[in-house]
This record gives structure tokens, C-alpha cells and sequence, in this order.
């Protein structure tokens, strides 16, 4: 790879299942040492690309490079050089913490300490107990743990945070903060919003198998995401309004109301509104089919 190719570069990336297109034409690139995060509804497309970027899925059309190599005809060497966690996993129920992270560090030429991987997953106190004795959440830890412990340039993370409670979330988010001070690139797919502004440099929104925006956290959506919103309740009803003009709304508000306004405030869009915005609120709760 050449120093000025990116580890990530995708370009008009295509996959059909018969009449089915699960991606139409997708193309973005992933800097050194960016955390880019890949945004959409379930079925949109997110888990096709990441496994096609992974070498685990064949694409149909276009081009895709990682770390200089097409993910299609990737070897050994190449395979080393990626974190991947997936959105299920594959431990072993039988063999401890410890077990299971020594077994796997052997397979890299350069591996993490186990005992610091633990403790940074946060299952130092687990470290001795047995895969099938751990909570959802304690086994998606050790997920986290098996993508990072070969020191990879590129790490893969998808919904990696799922079952994890809001404080184990957040000590994540500084595991993730280390390894981009390390330099590693970062591909993210989540369903929490303020994981992605936390954590990403970068988001994609893919609806339907096609990117529909693409750009840094605070440019998402345009200059039209940024107009202020203002929220307020009126018969119990909960109104919202974008204006360039927010006072100047809550002035005739109040002056209709002939007092306060139940409710009233004025935010400046959240990733998650500029998100729902972009994919028409498009979520039918089913598994990521695409």
C-alpha cells in the first residue's frame, strides 16, 4: 500500500441477491488512524459492507481495498493486520476468560498483553470464570477483547456495544479513545447515536443500500440540520418546529399562550434528529437483514 492510500477504499460497491440489490453503489474512503462510523435503519446495507470489507461476503460490482488489498483474495498476513467483532460471537463456553484470549493471542505475530486486554474490557474480576458462566454483556466484552487483542491496524466493530449497561458503555468509549491515540483505524456500526458523535471523526448514513450523507459529526445533514428546534406541548400534544428564528417563535408562543409555554425548549439539532431526518424515521424493528 502506498503511504498516500487510505486503509479504506471503497468505490461504487454493489451486492444483488438474485432481484434483490442489498447495496447500490456505495463508495467512501477511511482515513489512518479515523474512526468512521456507518449509520442506517436495519437492513440498510451496513452489515454487507462491513463483511464484504472483512473478506467474509463477495461483492458483485465495484472496487473495495483494504489496507491495500482486495478483502476478496485477502491471506493470512492480511487477516492478522484486522480486529474483528462481529455482531455475535463465536467464544468458547467451556474454557475460562484468560483461556480463550491466551488461545487467540497466539495466533498474531504481535499480540496485546492478555492480562491488560482484560483489564481493559473490564473482566480483570472475571478473568479466572468460564465463557458460559458470564452475562450477555460479560460475553460481549469478551468479543471486544478477541478484536483487540492482535494489535490491529484496522478494527471492525459491529454494534459492538449491544447488552453492555450505560456505565460498561462508557468505559468502552475509553478503550476506543486509547486505541485511536494509538493510531488504529476504526470502522463503527452502532444504533446508539451518541455513541457514534462520541466516538466517530467521520459517519456515513446508508438507507436502502445507497449512501444518502457522508462528512464530519457537526456537518452531517448541512447547514439546513442545523436550525434550531424548538419543542413545546401544547393540549398535550407535543409540537416541534425548525426555525432560523427560535426567539422570535417563542415570542408568539408565549404571547398566544397569554403565559408560560408548557414544555418550551430550544435545541440545536442532535446527530440522532439530523439522523431520523435523513432516513425518513425508517426503523421496522426487525434483525439487520443486509
Amino acid at each position: 500500500m502506498r503511504a498516500a492510500d487510505p486503509p479504506v477504499r471503497v468505490r461504487d460497491l454493489t451486492k444483488a441477491y438474485g432481484a434483490l440489490t442489498a447495496l447500490g453503489g456505495v463508495s467512501f474512503d477511511i482515513e489512518e488512524g479515523e474512526t468512521f462510523g456507518l449509520l442506517g435503519p436495519n437492513g440498510a446495507g451496513k452489515s454487507t459492507t462491513i463483511e464484504i470489507l472483512e473478506g467474509y461476503r463477495n461483492r458483485s460490482g465495484g472496487s473495495a481495498s483494504v489496507l491495500g488489498v482486495d478483502p476478496q483474495h485477502g491471506g493470512t498476513g492480511w487477516k492478522a493486520q484486522l480486529g474483528i467483532v462481529l455482531q455475535s460471537g463465536g467464544e468458547s463456553a467451556n474454557v475460562s476468560v484468560v483461556e480463550q484470549l491466551t488461545h487467540f493471542a497466539r495466533y498474531y505475530p504481535n499480540p496485546r498483553n492478555v492480562g491488560e486486554v482484560i483489564e481493559a474490557v473490564g473482566l480483570a474480576d472475571k478473568a479466572r470464570t468460564r465463557i458460559g458462566k458470564l452475562s450477555g454483556g460479560q460475553r460481549r466484552r469478551v468479543d471486544v477483547a478477541l478484536g483487540i487483542i492482535g494489535r490491529p491496524r484496522l478494527l471492525f466493530l459491529d454494534e459492538p456495544t449491544t447488552g453492555f449497561d450505560p456505565e460498561a458503555r462508557r468505559q468502552f468509549w475509553g478503550l476506543i479513545d486509547r486505541l485511536k491515540g494509538e493510531g488504529t483505524t476504526i470502522l463503527l456500526t452502532t444504533h446508539y447515536l451518541d455513541e457514534a458523535a462520541a466516538l466517530s471523526d467521520r459517519v456515513g448514513v446508508i438507507v436502502d443500500g445507497r449512501l444518502v450523507d457522508i462528512g464530519p459529526v457537526d456537518e452531517i445533514g448541512g447547514d439546513a440540520a442545523k436550525v434550531p428546534l424548538v419543542r413545546w406541548r401544547e393540549a398535550g400534544v407535543v409540537r416541534s418546529e425548525r426555525t432560523r428564528a427560535p426567539a422570535a417563535l417563542a415570542a408568539r408562543l408565549f404571547a398566544e399562550a397569554g403565559g408560560e409555554v408548557d414544555g418550551l425548549e430550544i435545541t440545536r439539532p442532535s446527530l440522532e434528529d439530523i439522523y431520523l431526518d435523513l432516513v425518513g424515521a425508517r426503523d421496522d424493528g426487525s434483525g439487520e437483514a443486509a
